[in-house]
């Protein structure tokens, strides 16, 4: 296996008002056990906490990385030989992709509170894919290293 030129990773961090959420989690767990007393309610509030940040952190932190000959988007791993041309989505293009132009069968690593995205389209005649939708901060330097592990492994 040959290493892709521009090897890229990222990790899609959930947004720090998720955090906060999952403290105001744990204050309500508190409030319901209040009655029952005071250990109770601290339990309520870091356990509470506790599972709404476990909750949190799995769902809001998915991974895309290049690596060698594949691009590894979440739980998919597709290799870069059946990809096609990548479009750089600004917000405005990425809500568009996200609603009215969507495809029901296109592979979508949707987060809604990363607002630019990199669609890339499947050329394998085999998967009935038309695209990925991949949510990312940093679409151009996604789409520079699928194109460089392509050219490397072609």
């Amino acid at each position: 296996m040959q290493l892709s030129a521009t090897p890229y990773e990222e990790r899609l961090t959930a947004p720090r008002s998720w955090w906060l959420l999952s403290f105001l989690v744990g204050v309500s767990f508190a409030l319901i056990l209040l009655p029952f007393g005071t250990l109770p309610l601290l339990g309520g509030l870091v356990g509470g906490t506790a599972a709404a940040a476990v909750v949190a952190s799995a769902y809001g932190s998915p991974r895309i990385r290049v690596v060698g000959d594949s691009l590894i988007a979440g739980e998919a791993k597709i290799p870069v030989s059946a990809l096609g041309g990548s479009e750089v989505l600004d917000p405005e293009e990425a809500r568009a992709w996200r609603t009215y132009k969507a495809d029901t069968r296109a592979f979508l690593l949707l987060r809604a509170y990363i607002p630019q995205a990199l669609r890339v389209e499947v050329t394998d005649p085999e998967d009935p894919t038309p695209y990925l939708y991949l949510s990312t901060r940093e679409p151009e330097q996604l789409a520079a290293a699928i194109e460089a592990a392509r050219k490397a492994n072609a």
